[in-house]
């Protein structure tokens, strides 16, 4: 296999965590890597080849435009790295926008795909995890595009997670066909028709509620960008406060320490199911390669996984399954 692409200079703890993480994916799963970014910055690379790239595109910077100026970065090399045949996938935690941006304008669409979606997975206590797309790649979007988003979901879930069958759902304000509004309304008569997930064995459910998305009971979760960014913050938000909340109760006194301290186990394997670092980070479909988006506070566990779910996608060939899909 080609290397995996790392943008070294991308995220808060660049490029010392995002070095860390690449080098143990290396050592510990046996996935070949190529740090890009500055050499001058990056440090001990353990052996890693570097491509050069002198210019970063900062996490607040206006993607498009970033993108166009900076054909030297770290991020528009990676992404050209894929293009060219140098690597087989590109990893970034730096500027989510920039990502899509650049992978989109050197790697290209998919033929016959109208708009990428960021696909992410929510952890789902005792399951695999559910899909939620678009994650924030589409503030507005069109009914259309939300049918081949169900349909890119499907193929994920099945590549990633091996659900022969998945189920997919319209994320709305209640399940019965006529909530939502017009874009929801829409979306669901054009879903509600069937075909497309008879094409790929997948199943229609209908309209799910954002409550429904940490369950086992839906696979994949169709929204559009705005809608399913705030669904996914939400979520993390949620989730860390309550957990925060269950550390200061274990702390209370000897009673609850004693309990906490019998419960670590269980508490331990709860908090490594739930934190967004083990999810690995969410992955842009609909381009015509392997992109995948670590969270921007990626240390270097979070990028072992995310590089590590680069290669298994790369291996199961997903991005020709998407091809396939919308052929």
């Amino acid at each position: 296999m080609l290397p995996i692409a790392v943008d070294a200079m991308g995220g808060d703890n660049a490029p010392g965590e995002i070095v860390a993480g690449a080098r143990r994916a290396a050592e510990e799963l046996g996935v070949p890597v190529v740090l890009v970014g500055r050499p001058d910055e990056i440090g001990d690379t353990g052996g890693l080849e570097i491509i050069e790239a002198s210019e970063v595109i900062a996490m607040d910077a206006e993607p498009g435009s970033s993108v166009r100026r900076l054909k030297d970065s770290s991020l528009v090399r990676a992404a050209e790295a894929v293009r060219d045949g140098r690597a087989s996938a590109m990893v970034s935690a730096g500027n989510t926008g920039a990502t899509m941006a650049s992978a989109l304008l050197r790697m290209g669409r998919i033929r016959g795909i109208q708009r990428p979606a960021i696909a992410t997975p929510i952890p789902t206590p005792g399951s695999t995890p559910t899909i939620l797309l678009d994650a924030g790649a589409n503030a507005e979007v069109q009914p259309e595009w939300m049918v081949q988003f169900a349909r890119m979901g499907a193929v994920y879930a099945r590549d990633r997670f091996a659900i022969e069958t998945p189920r997919v759902g319209l994320l709305s304000i209640g399940e019965e066909a006529g909530k939502g509004n017009p874009l929801v309304k829409a979306a669901h008569e054009l879903l509600a028709d069937g075909a497309w997930a008879a094409d790929i064995g997948a199943t229609w459910i209908g309209n799910v509620e954002g409550r429904d998305i940490m369950t086992p009971d839906v696979d994949v979760v169709v929204t559009d960008g705005f809608t399913g960014n705030v669904t996914l913050k939400t979520l993390e938000g949620a989730m860390q406060a309550l957990i925060g909340r269950l550390l200061v109760a274990i702390d209370t006194d000897d009673t609850t320490r004693a309990a906490g301290a019998a419960l670590a186990p269980a508490l331990d394997a709860m908090v490594a199911e739930l934190h967004p670092d083990t999810v690995g980070g969410a992955l842009l479909l609909g381009v015509n390669g392997v992109c995948v988006i670590s969270h921007g506070s990626s240390g270097a566990t979070a990028m072992v996984n995310a590089i590590g779910v680069a290669a298994e996608m790369v291996r199961a060939d997903m991005v020709g399954h998407l091809a396939a899909t919308v052929a």
